[in-house]
């Protein structure tokens, strides 16, 4: 099968490309126009890396929650002023998400194409790697990022706002968000995994934020999608995923039910897909990978679209050969490699 006709590698190229524009993006189109896309179309790169072209839409949330909305309802004076900064950032995000849809977690958000990349270098190692979670175990994660958002995102920052609590809690996912280590590593910039002494809160932020990093660099090796799982901005977009143009649907047959194989392609162990009877299948927790499409065998079952447009029809014919590649990627590994080797060398000696 031509790369050009394989989904996955054409998501591949389209988060390689986003990840160079989001997170070195002000070096292509200039620091100027930098600034005035990062007004306009916030997402999920980070406004601590420099030379970033855009921004996550969960900052300026958090500090129009304890800068704008906290001072305002305590002094009493909640209008205009206050709820159309609010608006302008919720507004630009739903334009992006209107777009995308959830398609932005798969296909372009930096974080994520940074744990496929820690994925892919686990497989190629030859690491036993956790294709699924327990069942349980995913049950018990999915409530996360909803209690990152309401949390960390809103309720922390307006408190301390409203002047409840101290300035430690102003921004605190931003205090221990993966990617504001990950983007200003990849620019040479080592500030970000420091450990900050300047109060006690600060501190324990910055001991929290390594150890998150470092627990997504192990556990990335061998498990899909580590952070994704508990992402705030993953609940945002589940919150509004009903409206975005890119959908995933499903044309539930009797067949549905047994060969799970969609299941088992997707990284976010969506377990719901291969027995739903719904038409529509894009659940909270869906990236828009494809990947369950990828794989379904049976024509036409399953679809991601653009609107009415197709994008990715399940088909037999592109299963069997999307299924041979996949097996042959994953046999390819140094560790294979290495034992092939040494049983090739035996073999010569005796």
């Amino acid at each position: 099968m031509p790369h050009w006709k394989n989904l996955s590698v054409i998501r591949k190229v389209v988060q390689l490309l986003s990840f160079v524009f989001l997170v070195y993006g002000s070096l292509i189109v200039g620091f100027y126009a930098a600034d005035k896309i990062s007004g306009a179309l916030p997402a999920l790169a980070c406004a601590y890396d420099a030379k970033t072209a855009d921004y996550c839409v969960l900052i300026p949330l958090q500090h129009q929650m304890d800068h704008l909305l906290g001072p305002a309802i305590r002094a009493g004076q909640v209008g205009m002023p206050v709820i159309m900064p609010i608006l302008t950032t919720l507004g630009t995000f739903m334009i992006l998400f209107v777009l995308l849809n959830k398609a932005f977690c798969g296909w372009i958000c930096p974080l994520g194409t940074f744990q496929e990349l820690l994925g892919l270098i686990g497989q190629k190692l030859g690491l036993k790697r956790e294709e699924s979670l327990d069942h349980k175990l995913v049950e018990r994660i999915r409530p996360v990022k909803w209690l990152m958002l309401g949390l960390l995102v809103i309720f922390f920052p307006l408190m301390t706002g409203l002047g409840l609590t101290g300035h430690e809690l102003g921004d605190p996912f931003c205090r221990i968000c993966p990617s504001r280590i990950m983007t200003n590593l990849f620019n040479g910039n080592m500030d970000q995994l420091r450990i900050d002494t300047s109060t006690p809160g600060y501190m324990a932020w910055s001991i929290l934020a390594d150890t998150l990093f470092g627990l997504i660099l192990v556990v990335g090796l061998t498990t899909r999608q580590p952070f994704c799982r508990i992402c705030p901005l993953l609940a945002m977009h589940a919150m509004f995923k009903k409206i975005g143009l890119v959908r995933l649907v499903k044309n539930y047959t009797s067949r549905c039910d047994k060969c799970g194989l969609c299941a088992k392609a997707c990284p976010m162990d969506i377990r719901e897909i291969h027995t739903s009877q719904e038409r529509d299948i894009l659940f909270p927790d869906c990236t828009l990978c494809g990947r369950c499409v990828e794989f379904c065998p049976d024509k036409g079952v399953m679809a991601m679209k653009y609107a009415v447009i197709p994008i990715k029809v399940s088909d037999p014919q592109y299963f069997k050969h999307r299924n041979k590649a996949q097996k042959a990627w994953e046999k390819a590994n140094l560790l294979a490699w290495w034992n092939n080797r040494r049983a090739a060398t035996r073999s010569v000696k005796a």
